[in-house]
């Protein structure tokens, strides 16, 4: 098989990008496309066969992708695959919109429906200055009939949740398949705390997320204020000086660190928080895999490994009185480590992940050929 890689942007480092670096490492011959390239946010990709759009050129678009959103269409349509058997399109926005042939086999693994067009277009818009929002709700509705018809494409949907499957059902009436994505990064975890006893200065609770509004990280923000436990953020992003600004006394604000740095972080963590509606949440897989309890919001794709009580507390309304009363609930539990370290292994996931290419592959070729 020729495979090419397509995803949306190369610019910035999270848990997406780990997912497109195992796909590379699985076929490391393989192209990737995509609208833009920044370097400089992006060393991860230092040496790979990177294709870029004609949005390469424009100024600002490296840094500022946001505002050329309404040209992210055109971009991934004007790529020519006509070199390739298998493109696989790793994607939460434009491309899986990219066109092949009939001979060509196209699978996208969906991150997960576009948030700003579907399941969280209401929040965006709130985000945009009230005198454009007109204007940005008519840029919405055209750019959300493209969305689905593109979304029409792909010969197969892989889904990286059970929730992000819901959605594809939901906004693009499109059946899919479930490959969790893989753990990140690996940490020896000390033992756990026994029940009732105290925090000692190391042990604090520990949020790892971009900074951006969807993100809710004033929420555990707020809770650790109101219960002045330690909290320790660590990203970068739009809302860093807007969150520093709410933040009390105990909390710290660390920027972006790298791997090693990050795990030294875990390792003394009482728990990682996640207060986001997540569309599976790879923290919450190295937490997890490492013993490390997680508090998590309940409608998030991240429940779907945790159990509630014994490796985590779940909780209901994305409030600051909601999760004040999960913290309160998971201070008083003696939790252990009992989550299976293997599951969400990178070996196995990039076996998982070959083996269905291949399948699809091979019943691809089966429906060509007795046509």
């Amino acid at each position: 098989m020729r495979v090419a890689l397509v995803y949306d942007r190369v610019n910035k480092f999270g848990g997406a990008e780990r997912l497109l670096m195992a796909l590379h490492q699985i076929w490391p011959e393989a192209p990737v496309f995509t609208s833009i390239y920044d370097q400089a946010g992006a060393v991860w990709a230092e040496g790979w066969n990177i294709k870029t759009s004609f949005l390469q050129s424009f100024p600002f678009a490296k840094k500022w992708h946001e505002g050329f959103g309404w040209l992210m269409p055109l971009a991934f349509e004007s790529f020519d695959f006509s070199e390739f058997d298998v493109i696989i399109s790793v994607t939460s926005e434009a491309a899986k919109g990219i066109i092949t042939a009939s001979g060509q086999l196209h699978i996208c693994y969906l991150l997960t429906p576009t948030r700003y067009l579907w399941s969280h277009a209401n929040d965006y818009l709130t985000q945009v200055p009230k005198l454009l929002r007109p204007l940005a709700r008519i840029v919405q509705g055209k750019l959300r009939i493209w969305d689905y018809i593109s979304a029409q494409r792909p010969d197969y949907f892989i889904a990286i949740s059970k929730l992000v499957q819901k959605r594809c059902l939901k906004y693009y009436r499109r059946e899919s398949e479930v490959v969790y994505p893989m753990l990140g990064l690996s940490i020896k975890r000390p033992g756990l705390l026994s029940e009732g006893q105290a925090l000692s200065d190391k042990e604090y609770f520990l949020v790892v997320s971009r900074l951006v509004p969807y993100k809710r990280i004033d929420l555990a923000i707020e809770a650790c204020n109101k219960l002045k436990l330690p909290l320790v953020v660590i990203g970068i992003g739009s809302e860093e000086e807007k969150l520093k600004r709410l933040a009390g006394p105990t909390i710290k604000f660390t920027g972006y660190l790298t791997d090693q740095e990050l795990i030294e972080y875990y390792r003394n963590a009482r728990a990682v928080i996640m207060p986001q509606e997540e569309d599976f949440g790879l923290t919450a897989v190295e937490a997890l895999s490492s013993g490390i309890p997680v508090i998590s919001y309940k409608y998030s794709g991240a429940a779907e490994i945790i159990k509630d009580g014994e490796t985590g507390v779940l909780f209901d309304e994305q409030s600051v009185d909601s999760l004040v009363e999960a913290i309160k609930k998971f201070i008083q539990l003696a939790l252990r480590e009992n989550f299976h370290h293997e599951r969400f292994s990178k070996k196995l996931f990039k076996e998982e992940f070959k083996n269905k290419i291949k399948e699809l592959w091979t019943k691809h070729q089966t429906n060509i050929y007795s046509r």
